[in-house]
């Protein structure tokens, strides 16, 4: 029941328990279940951190080289209506591997921590699996909790700013201030080149250098972009986060929010309460990170 219950909605997860095993289970006994179950997660999760005992890594394994990716985004609640929810991803850099000549990869494994509220009480869970490893980076886009967070207890780690949110608001400045569409893609261009082969040291005394636009919306925008840059340069090292053959990405948390809750969770129509989101959640994130023994586990101290 918590399998086929945090694989799809309850109604389906009915049919398919009738289909798959010849049992009639009603999608109100299902959802009793999964949600007595992501609540016994929850309950571990929190004993675990007031043990202040971190997970443990075979020491090979501590020493190898893993990203932590953190992102945000909005889930409908019945309390607050939107609110956001967290999540975290840890895989080994040789966990990634390229499947196609276009750059596409797969990760093979990876770790994954889900909260929904505060970046507060997220962060003690994220810490969990990463106080364990010797060698990380860290990648985001450009929410100042993460890297305040990334500054405070992580400070040996690699700081990596998404490369394609750079990108981004690159590109909202470029529309705002170049009016001809190929002049604005050929500057855009230009710019992604030397911030991938050169430095945004370079980049930012180009935009110093652009005439002052009669538009001030636009001059305060530019400003905005260069005080950004500036604030974010030690993360924008590209050229040579690229040499040492980092990702510069942060595609594979984007893809976590995806695969891990919105496939799930964020179905038409569908709002949660606070805490049966975070059940649901609990169990989403314990089978995606392959870890579907500790459901097993509890079920048979049940028996």
């Amino acid at each position: 029941m918590c399998f086929v219950g945090q694989y799809v909605v309850f109604e389906d997860a009915e049919s398919m328990l009738k289909a798959l095993k010849g049992v009639e289970i009603n999608a109100k006994q299902i959802e009793r279940v999964c949600h007595h179950y992501g609540g016994l997660i929850e309950k571990q999760d929190e004993e675990m951190l007031k043990s202040q005992i971190y997970h443990s890594y075979e020491l090979e394994e501590s020493s190898q080289l893993h990203y932590a990716m953190v992102d945000g985004a909005m889930y409908l609640t019945r309390e607050e209506k939107w609110k956001e929810a967290k999540i975290g991803r840890i895989f080994k850099a040789n966990d990634n591997f390229e499947i196609s000549d276009n750059k596409r990869s797969i990760i093979a494994n990876s770790t994954y921590v889900a909260h929904l509220g505060t970046h507060k009480e997220f962060f003690p869970k994220f810490e969990y699996y990463l106080d364990g490893l010797k060698s990380l980076v860290i990648i985001a886009d450009g929410a100042k909790w993460i890297w305040n967070w990334a500054d405070d207890f992580y400070a040996d780690a690699t700081q990596v700013l998404d490369f394609y949110h750079a990108k981004e608001h690159l590109c909202d400045f470029a529309a705002n201030y170049f009016q001809e569409p190929e002049q604005r893609k050929q500057w855009v261009e230009q710019q992604c080149q030397i911030l991938l082969e050169e430095d945004v040291g370079k980049v930012i005394e180009g935009l110093k250098q652009l005439p002052i636009n009669p538009n001030k919306k636009i001059e305060k925008q530019k400003n905005k972009l260069i005080e950004y840059y500036r604030n974010n340069r030690k993360r924008m090292r590209y050229s040579a986060f690229l040499k040492r053959g980092l990702l510069i990405g942060s595609g594979a948390v984007e893809s976590a929010h995806r695969n891990v809750l919105q496939q799930r969770m964020k179905l038409s129509g569908q709002h949660w309460t606070k805490k049966g989101f975070q059940q649901i959640a609990n169990l989403r994130v314990v089978k995606k990170s392959n870890n579907w023994n500790r459901i097993k586990e509890l079920t048979v101290k049940a028996a």
